[in-house]
């Protein structure tokens, strides 16, 4: 099996974040690791509301996507995390912008996030 790492291509690789990829190609689909309002240049989190952390963060996936190769449509899977349940109406209403005509499957469970941040979101697309 051949795997292909992607980077988001603001990424400064001066940074080490972790061990992990942002996102990795195996047999036509890209598997996106979960991710944040995070600024790639700084490598720093921004934190924000719930609609501007959802924001950026969908931003950083689109990002993490073209630079594979594909678009967000292409998405067939997601797992969202968010730190409070209860802004689910209003990250939904984001998220929901991001997509036309047949969505991706979803999960979106409360979890504890780390640095304060707001939501989590990782996915799956095929290419």
């Amino acid at each position: 099996m051949d795997k292909i790492q992607v980077n988001h291509p603001n990424r400064d690789p001066s940074f080490v974040t972790g061990a992990y990829s942002d996102g990795v190609i195996v047999d036509g689909f890209l598997f996106v690791s979960g991710q944040a309002s995070v600024d790639f240049k700084t490598s720093q989190f921004i934190l924000g509301t719930i609609e501007e952390e959802t924001t950026r963060t969908l931003d950083n996936i689109k990002a993490i996507i073209e630079a594979a190769g594909g678009t967000m449509d292409r998405i067939v899977k997601s797992t969202v995390h968010l730190s409070d349940i209860t802004e689910f109406d209003r990250y939904n209403k984001v998220y929901a912008s991001y997509f036309k005509g047949v969505r991706p499957a979803r999960t979106t469970v409360q979890s504890v996030l780390a640095e304060g941040i707001k939501v989590e979101i990782d996915c799956i697309v095929k290419l």
